[in-house]
């Protein structure tokens, strides 16, 4: 099932995940239609929180980059990573992306996030995890974990930057209504 995004400035956003200990049909149910609305907004990662669930539960799925895959440009359900209660137990390097957010349409901005992880987690059935990652993955992981600590990216934004976001973002709501 198709689940509606918390778009900012809800302050659903701002709430903290709570860790699961339970890996039952209805986590899996979450899952699932995390996937699917995923997929439906064309996303590649997604919080639980973001579809206002506080659970440490998210989803990244990255399109093939490999121009000889016939695959290529696609999003394989086989390489989706479902992760519970992920903790980030290395990281090192920087560098910088172009970041945008499901719960924040139509904005990018460039980001700098670690450039090399290691992230130790559970699969939907509670098997311990661990997957280190660098590039792209690694800007996935990073982001979608800090919506489980109540954070939005643009939180790491300059000053200027957050000053100039936030009144162009009023500035749209108002003209939505």
């Amino acid at each position: 099932m198709i689940r509606e995004i918390v778009t900012y400035p809800n302050p659903i956003l701002r709430k903290k995940s709570q860790d699961v200990t339970v890996f039952d049909k209805e986590l899996h149910t979450l899952l699932d239609d995390m996937y699917e609305t995923m997929l439906h907004e064309s996303g590649v990662g997604l919080a639980a929180i973001q579809v206002g669930v506080d659970k440490n539960v998210l989803i990244i799925n990255l399109p093939i980059e490999d121009e000889d895959d016939p695959n290529c440009g696609k999003q394989l359900k086989e390489n989706l990573i479902e992760a519970i209660n992920p903790v980030i137990t290395h990281k090192d390097g920087a560098q910088v992306f172009n970041e945008g957010c499901l719960s924040v349409p139509g904005f990018h901005a460039e980001i700098t996030r670690a450039k090399h992880i290691v992230v130790e987690y559970h699969n939907r059935d509670g098997q311990k995890q661990k997957m280190e990652c660098e590039g792209f993955l690694a800007v996935a992981w990073q982001h979608e974990m800090e919506h489980l600590s109540g954070h939005v990216f643009i939180e790491n934004l300059s000053y200027l930057k957050r000053k100039k976001f936030e009144k162009e973002w009023k500035r749209q709501l108002k003209n939505k209504n």
